[in-house]
C-alpha cells in the first residue's frame, strides 16, 4: 500500500491547536509554513513573553507515537487526529491533544532510525492531555 499523503491533515492539526489556544484565551499565531523549529507562537503581551510550539500530528486512530528530531521550542503539542485507518477498519474519533513541555519529550526514549517517541514511554503521558494551562503558566498569565 502506498504511503498516505497527510500534509493537509498535518496543516489542519496546526490550525486545530491554534484554535484551542485561542479558545483558552492564549493569544497565538501561526508561523510561516515549514519553519524548522516550531509551528505556532503563543504570547502574553502584558509580560512580553512568548512560547514556541511545535505541533506533531498522527492521522491514524490508535497511533502510538510520532517522529521528532528538533527540540528548539518550548512545547510539543501532539495531536492524535484519529481519522480511522487506510483499510477502513478503525473508527473515526474526535482528536486528542497532549501538551508537553519540550523537556519531557527530549528526555523520552526515541528510536534510532526515525527518532520516534512512543507515547507509552513518556511517564504518565495521559496526564498531559488537554493541559493548555501549562502554556498559560509558562507565559506568566495571572488567569491561568
Amino acid at each position: 500500500m502506498p504511503r498516505l499523503d497527510t500534509r493537509l491533515e498535518a496543516e489542519g492539526a496546526e490550525f486545530l491547536v491554534l484554535g484551542q489556544l485561542l479558545l483558552h484565551k492564549i493569544a497565538s499565531y501561526k508561523t510561516y509554513t515549514n519553519m524548522p523549529d516550531y509551528d505556532l507562537v503563543a504570547t502574553n503581551p502584558e509580560s512580553n513573553k512568548s512560547a514556541m510550539i511545535q505541533v506533531k500530528s498522527r492521522w491514524r486512530t490508535g497511533a502510538a507515537g510520532f517522529p521528532i528530531k528538533n527540540f528548539d521550542c518550548d512545547f510539543v503539542v501532539v495531536v492524535l487526529l484519529n481519522r480511522g485507518s487506510k483499510d477502513g477498519k478503525k473508527e473515526v474519533l474526535p482528536p486528542r491533544y497532549f501538551i508537553f513541555p519540550v523537556e519531557v519529550i527530549a528526555s523520552a526514549p526515541r528510536s534510532a532510525d526515525w527518532g520516534k517517541v512512543n507515547l507509552k514511554n513518556i511517564p504518565e503521558y495521559e496526564s498531559y492531555e488537554d493541559r493548555w494551562e501549562l502554556v498559560s503558566e509558562f507565559l506568566g498569565r495571572k488567569d491561568a
